[in-house]
């Protein structure tokens, strides 16, 4: 399914802020850092817990739970105690939209 989801208009996603959308009962997050956009999925693989409200450092979030960090571009786990990645997601802004989807399901 090639379904791109709406997250938000680009001027409402400022630099430094992120966006939680649904899809397909997927939480994704979609992140702005300086200008450009990440979407990961919104859990840690180190105890399901969410990640978009952690801190973010550069393109690293850390997790609020646990202190796991992940790159925000490639979800590559950066420490533990997490030891798998996080999904990541295509973004792409269309028409002033900053859209995300899942191609998992593809």
């Amino acid at each position: 399914m090639d379904r791109w989801v709406n997250v938000a208009p680009e001027e409402e996603l400022h630099p430094g802020n992120h966006q939680v959308v649904e899809i397909d009962g997927a939480l994704i997050a979609v992140f702005n850092i300086d200008g450009q956009f990440f979407a990961i999925e919104d859990v840690c693989t180190h105890d399901g817990g969410a990640l978009a409200c952690g801190e973010v450092d550069g393109d690293v979030i850390i997790c609020p739970r646990h202190g796991a960090r992940f790159s925000l571009a490639t979800g590559e786990v950066l420490s533990p105690p997490a030891y798998e990645g996080v999904a990541t997601f295509p973004v792409r802004v269309e028409g002033g939209i900053v859209q995300t989807r899942d191609p998992r399901w593809d």
